[in-house]
């Protein structure tokens, strides 16, 4: 029997083959010559080329507020692999902005980003023959994909993340982007004026970082953090920051640790650590976004993950944090009180976690949470488990005769758990959204927004301006909203999104029609088309699938490779 020395042991001898394993047979011997030549003008050293080369994937760009000081983050994790015996190579790949397209036909290009990041990331370092690297995210996409490419290449890896922004103020009033989206629904409604809707985007985003709740970016953070795909705290920092600088540089230095004690991703991405991000990802009530990810991610690291995992580990997950969209803080107030670790440490005491999984640290989650100290008292950011938001989770796998392969609704517990109402149809995001805007939507409507999936859409793009106007308009409890499409991790009220299959393939959404009713119980986890089922036979028979909306170009592309939500919308499955 091996003792955990003679693991050790092993591993360090295992990371000793992998130090230069890629990088060596690049730049070793007469016959390398040219290689080395091409990279001295890089800022290589004859000693450089003795040194594992440990790539930095930086997503840095001006595109978005949630990217653009990561630069500067890529610097400090090239400083720390350099100052810790490695030699950095530093590169970028791109971001594209939900928050600036949402609502146009650029937001079809989200979630194809995931992919193309993932894509890049292993096209760089594997093309340059690199031994390790750093992978550095701020907006949505930019995580999973990262961790895609990670699980991939499985070469020792450590995600460093871009850091929350801080919110906005006006009148005492603190601001994020979700506030703009559902100001836009208050002006359609008479609510506010012109110069009011221009304060309140003036100063709704004051500087660099993520958006501030506990939206995409922040819930994929954590979950990755709890994953052990980064370092303790990385996911609760403010983007400006020194933390976030030291956060950087430590990972620089934590991949070239790693390469000697020959730790991979894959020994960190098991399928106890993804229950691990599962967990606390309900206990922070985290985005609908981080199902679709979360599958992703571990299909590329070949571990079997399932929506229906959600479920059961939602039926033991209190959710605990009272963070925005559902709740009254943004995330750089968790930071203050020290971030998600004394959460996570609560779990683990509470049996909720496995403490055995191994992180990027070199050392297990328990070993990584043994010193850390709880909540200061008196903060009701996150709530004791006697005294939970909500008793279970609140991410919900439904399925029906409208969603045989399942959906995902997200059921805080402010919008209550039923709702049964008259179908409002619309077969594209822009065309609900004009309908929300001028009326047309009314309480007692079930707003139906179909072929934006994965395929039809292409792209699933989210559902955020919908829903904000919505709420904005003072309907959050009294419409509900469908779609093949997702949400965008500001969303809340009554929504169910993922609907699979999707409209495109054949799905029972795609035969709705106007006026017929529909059920759904959050409590009995269904969501049902209130006509008989011959009817539905009936009209799937008469149905013919749309053409096409690209036939060339990334979105074509993605298109004719992705998979279903229900299997994360993955594009190299069976490949």
């Amino acid at each position: 029997m091996k003792t955990s020395a003679t693991k050790k042991t092993a591993a360090a001898k295992a990371g000793k083959s992998l130090h230069r394993k890629f990088s060596g047979p690049m730049v070793d011997g007469p016959a390398r010559a040219q290689s080395r030549a091409m990279l001295y003008p890089t800022g290589f050293k004859p000693a450089d080329f003795q040194k594992s080369q440990i790539g930095i994937a930086s997503t840095w760009s001006m595109v978005t507020p949630c990217n653009m000081h990561i630069d500067q983050l890529a610097i400090e994790a090239a400083a720390g692999a350099d100052r810790t015996g490695g030699k950095a190579v530093i590169f970028n790949t791109i971001a594209v902005s939900d928050g600036i397209s949402m609502g146009t036909e650029g937001m079809k290009y989200s979630l194809v980003s995931r992919e193309v990041i993932a894509d890049s990331i292993e096209a760089v370092v594997g093309g340059e023959n690199l031994d390790g690297f750093v992978a550095i995210g701020g907006c949505d996409k930019n995580m999973p994909g990262c961790l895609i490419a990670m699980a991939r290449l499985n070469r020792p890896a450590v995600f460093v993340y871009g850091g929350t922004i801080q919110p906005g103020c006006l009148d005492g009033k603190k601001l994020d982007i979700v506030s703009v989206f559902e100001a836009v629904g208050q002006h359609a409604a008479g609510k506010i004026s012109d110069k009011q809707l221009h304060k309140i985007e003036s100063c709704a985003i004051p500087g660099p970082g993520s958006c501030g709740g506990m939206y995409t970016a922040n819930t994929m953070a954590s979950a990755i953090e709890a994953l052990g795909m980064s370092l303790p705290n990385s996911s609760t920092q403010d983007a400006i920051s020194p933390e976030k600088k030291l956060d950087s540089w430590a990972a620089g230095a934590a991949v070239v640790k790693l390469l000697t004690l020959g730790i991979r991703p894959r020994d960190i991405m098991t399928r106890k650590a993804f229950e691990n991000a599962i967990t606390v990802v309900m206990a922070l009530g985290g985005s609908t976004n981080s199902v679709l990810h979360l599958l992703a991610m571990a299909d590329a690291a070949n571990v079997k993950l399932t929506i229906d995992d959600f479920t059961r580990i939602g039926k033991r997950s209190p959710v605990l944090a009272d963070l925005k969209p559902s709740g009254r803080y943004v995330v750089s107030d968790l930071v203050r009180i020290g971030g998600i670790q004394p959460l996570m440490k609560m779990l683990l005491k509470a049996g909720l976690l496995h403490g055995d999984c191994m992180t990027v640290t070199g050392k297990t989650l328990a070993q990584n949470l043994a010193s850390v100290k709880p909540y200061p008292k008196g903060q009701d950011i996150i709530r004791p488990l006697k005294n939970p938001i909500k008793k279970t989770g609140h991410l919900v796998i439904l399925y029906g005769n409208l969603a045989k392969n399942g959906a995902v609704a997200k059921i805080s517990g402010h919008e209550g758990t039923k709702f049964v109402g008259k179908a409002r149809v619309y077969n594209s995001e822009p065309e609900a959204m004009k309908r929300i805007l001028d009326g047309t939507v009314v309480a007692g409507d079930v707003v139906v927004i179909r072929y934006e999936g994965p395929k039809g859409g292409p792209g699933m793009q989210e559902m955020l301006a919908p829903t904000a106007s919505i709420m904005g308009r003072g309907l959050g409890d009294k419409v509900a909203l469908i779609t093949d499409g997702r949400f965008s991790g500001g969303t809340h009220g009554f929504v169910v999104g993922h609907i699979t299959p999707e409209a495109f393939e054949g799905g029972a959404i795609a035969i709705i029609k106007d006026g017929d009713t529909i059920s759904i119980d959050a409590e009995k986890q269904a969501i049902n088309l209130k006509v008989s089922t011959a009817e539905i036979k009936r009209r799937l028979k008469s149905w013919k699938q749309p053409a096409p909306r690209y036939t060339r170009g990334v979105l074509a592309k993605y298109a004719k490779l992705v998979n279903s939500a229900h299997l994360g919308a993955v594009t190299d499955a069976g490949l």
